[in-house]
């Protein structure tokens, strides 16, 4: 159904060039309204706001073409520097390469200058306390790695659910040094490392069987006990950084009939938490 004031409303537009403001006290109904009716017809050129930042813009490429960074052309133009960044942006503050190169080098110099007495100091606090920490581990004994095993693989390992009670100690990850810790962990059990099977889970870009000779070198790991390597389907979508010499994927160890060594570790947790509770029950939490 065609509104009785679209014909009027467009003449006003048209013949006597009104603005919206203008049609709406002329016709007495809402911006909404007027705009429906105006659907397809231009506004006249008086109501266009003029743009006062034009030569503003133009000065600005001008100073950009001249070498100016952004900031020279903000405060010399008088704007805020995400303005003049936004007039400027599609231009290369160096057309020449080489000349862009020197200006990012000198830019990394002075930076890392800035900054090299921080990370020094920086580096040297963290080597300190590194120090102090692995002073205070001392020696492991066979009732600290029962301990660490269990409380790591509480962490990292599968465990049994109410919908699947059945368990094989099984434990993932990519960290050499923790997966190290958790084979001690079952040598201390009995376990002897050509017991567990091993596998390789890593990206399908990556070379396997490299990873896997590295797997079994880094923790002295019997070859023949290695099963078929799985492989993750590339996405093209992600942006992957695990990548280079130093990706070696998860290592997957499974120990085969371990029901019985997965109630140890049950039992290890179990106490482990009732001694912290105890322990916050004598604090007086509730």
């Amino acid at each position: 159904m065609t509104d009785p004031l679209a014909a009027e409303a467009r003449r006003l537009r048209v013949e006597e060039q009104l603005s919206v403001a203008e049609i709406r006290a002329r016709l007495g109904i809402g911006r909404d309204r007027v705009y429906t009716l105006l659907r397809g017809v231009p506004p006249p050129e008086r109501t266009r706001r003029p743009r006062a930042r034009d030569d503003d813009r133009a000065e600005a490429v001008r100073l950009r073409a001249a070498g100016r960074s952004v900031n020279q052309i903000a405060e010399q133009l008088g704007v805020a520097k995400s303005t003049a960044y936004q007039w400027v942006r599609h231009l290369p503050l160096d057309p020449d390469e080489a000349t862009a190169e020197r200006r990012r080098a000198h830019s990394k110099a002075m930076t890392d200058a800035r900054w090299s007495a921080y990370r020094e100091s920086r580096d040297a606090a963290q080597a300190a306390e590194h120090a102090r920490a692995a002073g205070a581990v001392g020696g492991l004994g066979e009732r600290d790695l029962l301990l660490l095993g269990a409380a790591i693989y509480w962490c990292e390992g599968a465990k049994s659910k109410p919908w699947r009670r059945p368990v094989t100690v099984q434990f993932v990850n990519s960290d050499p040094g923790l997966l190290a810790l958790f084979l001690r962990f079952l040598d201390v059990c009995g376990v002897d490392r050509a017991v567990p099977t091993y596998r390789v889970s890593i990206h399908e870009s990556a070379d396997a069987e490299a990873a896997v000779r590295w797997w079994a070198q880094r923790l002295r790991l019997p070859a023949d006990r290695f099963r078929r390597t799985v492989l993750k389907r590339h996405n093209p979508t992600t942006v992957r950084r695990n990548t280079g010499d130093t990706y070696h994927g998860c290592l997957v160890i499974t120990v085969p009939r371990s029901r019985a060594l997965y109630w140890r570790i049950e039992g290890m947790i179990s106490e482990l938490f009732r001694i912290a509770d105890e322990d916050r029950a004598q604090e007086g939490d509730p």
